[in-house]
């Protein structure tokens, strides 16, 4: 087959922080597939086609990128992030086994990006330093009950914890039945970052104790990343924020 499909990670939203691998694959594209927001990023040129679709279809976005390449297109499937971690490669691959024989023949490449969870941890320190899980709080694609399970999991083993997907206009109580469950695990002076919209414009960042995060609200665009018992502030005066950071050993 002479098409492909390319899974390029956007990263967070400044271009600067796309890699030059994935700049070279979105040159190369023919056909440009994914959700509306992250299309609109991506500068129109000529040769290029533009399919954006909304956020909840990711399987037939993924079929219809693998149909186009199997006619012999150039195929590049866009995610904002990292496209492996809660974005498009896993849809592309589920479409791929479930799908048509010949698909299993097509180059498929994913191109990595910078996450969410990475990004925000740039710009605190390290907190992300000892061990830490990342977490997505939707249920479209899973249970709560088994969302819970794991949270409190991870909670048990001490991980610094970073939650994507944390709230949104369906599903406004979420982030708050997450942090009470952290509650019972975690003390109330535990650090809690919000990082909205990291790299891009409106970017804000905010480090809070547990007990206030509890109050605090986000969207769609934040990402949530609770600290473990050793996550330690740095305070730096002068109104800047602090510095965050997980050390790597654990007390013996």
């Amino acid at each position: 087959m002479t098409g492909s499909v390319t899974v390029i990670g956007l990263g967070p939203g400044d271009p600067r922080l796309l890699t030059q691998a994935a700049s070279e694959a979105l040159a190369q594209a023919q056909d440009l597939i994914g959700y509306i927001p992250y299309v609109a990023r991506v500068p129109d040129r000529p040769g290029l086609t533009k399919h954006a679709t909304d956020n909840r279809v990711e399987i037939d976005r993924a079929g219809h990128a693998l149909a186009l390449a199997a006619s012999g297109r150039r195929v590049a499937v866009v995610s904002g992030g990292d496209p492996g971690v809660f974005a498009m490669a896993a849809a592309i691959f589920e479409a791929v086994e479930n799908g048509a024989p010949e698909w299993r023949h097509l180059a498929i490449t994913v191109e990595p990006g910078i996450t969410a969870m990475l990004a925000a941890a740039a710009r605190l320190g390290a907190p992300l330093g000892g061990d830490f899980c990342a977490m997505s709080l939707s249920d479209n694609l899973k249970p709560w009950e088994v969302i819970t399970a794991r949270l409190e999991a991870v909670l048990r083993v001490d991980f610094v914890i970073s939650l994507y997907n944390p709230i949104s206009s369906a599903r406004p109580w979420q982030l708050g039945a997450a942090l009470g469950l952290a509650a019972e695990h975690r003390s109330p002076e535990t650090p809690v970052v919000f990082a909205r919209a990291v790299s891009r414009p409106d970017e804000a960042i905010r480090v809070l104790t547990l007990a206030q995060a509890r109050e605090t609200t986000a969207d769609m665009a934040t990402m949530v990343i609770i600290g473990a018992s050793g996550t330690r502030l740095i305070p730096r005066g002068d109104g800047a924020a602090p510095f965050v950071y997980t050390p790597r050993s654990v007390p013996a």
